[in-house]
């Protein structure tokens, strides 16, 4: 049986670890602290090199589209849940498939280089370092789980070091205590930036909020009081995002701006919609019209007191700066013969696999920034790998992995804006169906039409649920279909949380069904 190490017991190390028992592999999982969930684990103390969430972090995503494929989160927690929920998650779904056990916590991995026979065997010398020893072991290959939230990018604004005030990175920030009264400037505007703002502009004396070049803000809420990021990540919404990207961008900036009006808010983007990562923020606007947020350009320099901006306004009497500015990713205990990260890039096959190694048989998992969930897209990179060290799955020659690495790299530079932050995306439903064409599990709707044209409807128009990807192909689980089914009825649970006169509605399911026949058969012909 082929040993692979698990590097990190974060989102993606413990699908990892499961990934491996499913194709018969085994797992042994290195994690350096004393807990699983990496950084949705809330701990009191800052740890250099290891990201944590706020203490009243929501994530961003729906528990629909950020479940693993064969493990729904339960109906009963919050549609969008807190760090919280999002940590017991992780717990239970450790617990269902005996996951700890394989997890070797308070173990530092010092370093990973291939062994001397890597050309033929495809193994790795791991160093590991624990509290009383140092030792190396051998392994047959390695996924690495250890995610891109470690080092603080922090920007050298001129002044900044003069600055009297408190300055803080958002890698730092726990919770608003030390803030109440305190004039606050925060620069940068993704969601770690939109979420200190929002919180602490209900107790401090004012918050200030710079922005280098404004933000398109997407919310949790969207129409109907429906989860936003089931509505719009559909199949149908990707196939007409493809086929009509401008009128569809052109729909979507109107709506936002029907929301409320980014101009007027000093908060219209230099760049369209999808352009650059947007802000996943429900408060902002309501904070900015009450007063509690004040946005402000780009900062020029600090003085000892203030800051000073880009368009010539000064605020002076500042308390604090929080540094809401990002990360630089990397891997510093890899070889750097085999991957170096240069200003936040980094080549790898589909954002997986080192191109130029003899064996295939080392992974980055979750080395991404996603427009969805991180945790499903992991997952499935997790199926690709394990099939790929298995041997179930060949990966192309070295030529053709540059090649599809230079192509993504090309489209990502004509698509997005110029920054540290995008250069690394992608996006859920293609790079997941990308992803799953190579495991042999994307769901074929046209096959569905013909055997279950209800549930081929929900795969087509509903959300594209993780799910979905166990289907069919390798590693299918029986529950998938009842789970996609049911997926709204999940949703809906923790809602009712008091009896309400409901509205009656006239029955249509003949009708209903005539529809459902309908459009099966024209989608059998256009897909």
């Amino acid at each position: 049986m082929k040993s692979i190490a698990v590097i990190g017991a974060g989102a993606s190390g413990l699908t990892a670890i499961k990934c491996c028992l499913d194709e018969g592999l085994e797992p042994v999982c290195f994690e350096r602290g004393n807990y699983i969930s990496g950084l949705w684990h809330y701990t009191e103390d800052v740890e250099e090199g290891q990201a944590c969430v706020m203490k009243s972090t929501v994530i961003n995503t729906s528990k629909e589209m950020m479940c693993y494929s064969d493990f729904p989160i339960p109906g009963e927690f919050p549609i969008y849940m807190h760090n919280k929920y999002v940590d017991r998650y992780f717990h239970m779904y450790v617990d269902k498939f005996g996951l700890r056990k394989y997890i070797n916590f308070n173990t530092e991995v010092l370093s990973v280089k291939p062994t001397k026979t890597f050309n033929s065997d495809g193994q790795w010398e791991i160093a590991i370092k624990t509290s009383d020893k140092e030792e190396t072991r051998v392994f047959d290959a390695v996924l690495i789980c250890t995610g891109h939230h470690a080092e603080k990018n922090i920007p050298n604004f001129p002044g900044l070091n003069k600055f009297k005030g408190k300055v803080t990175h958002t890698h730092d920030y726990k919770d608003y205590h030390g803030y109440e009264d305190k004039n606050v400037l925060i620069i940068g505007i993704g969601n770690s930036g939109g979420d200190v703002a929002t919180e602490l502009s209900r107790i401090s004396s004012q918050v200030y909020l710079s922005t280098r070049s404004g933000s398109w803000i997407f919310h949790r809420v969207d129409d109907k009081g429906l989860p936003g990021d089931m509505m719009h990540s559909t199949r149908l919404n990707t196939k007409l995002l493809k086929s009509f990207p401008n009128m569809l961008i052109s729909l979507a900036e109107k709506k936002l701006n029907n929301k409320f009006d980014h101009e007027k808010y000093c908060l219209k983007p230099k760049h369209g919609l999808f352009s650059a990562h947007p802000t996943l923020n429900d408060e902002l606007p309501n904070r900015i019209i009450s007063g509690g947020v004040i946005v402000k350009a780009n900062v020029a320099e600090f003085t000892e007191t203030g800051a000073i901006f880009e368009d010539g306004t000064k605020i002076d009497n500042l308390d604090a700066v929080v540094l809401a500015t990002g990360y630089i990713f990397g891997f510093p205990f890899i070889d750097k013969s085999v991957i170096e990260v240069k200003a936040n890039k980094v080549n790898l096959y589909k954002y997986m696999f080192p191109p130029d190694l003899q064996k295939h048989t080392m992974a980055i998992i979750g080395c991404f920034q996603p427009l969805g969930a991180i945790m499903p897209m992991s997952e499935m990179q997790c199926r690709l790998a394990t099939r790929v060290f298995k041997g179930l799955k060949t990966l192309p020659e070295s030529t053709e992995m540059w090649e599809d690495i230079k192509s993504k790299q090309a489209a990502m530079g004509m698509r997005y804006k110029q920054s540290l932050r995008h250069t690394i995306q992608v996006d859920y439903v293609p790079y997941m169906d990308e992803l799953a064409e190579m495991v042999g599990c994307k769901p074929n709707v046209r096959k569905l039409i013909l055997t279950d044209p209800k549930l081929a409807m929900e795969v087509f128009f509903g959300p594209c649920t993780p799910c979905q990807y166990r289907l069919m192909g390798p590693g299918p689980w029986k529950g998938a279909r009842n789970a996609i089914m049911t997926q709204w009825e999940r949703v809906y649970k923790p809602l009712q949380t008091r009896p309400c006169a409901k509205t009656e509605r006239k029955s249509s399911g003949a009708i209903y069904m005539l529809i459902v026949a309908v459009i099966a058969v024209l989608l059998y012909f256009i897909l």
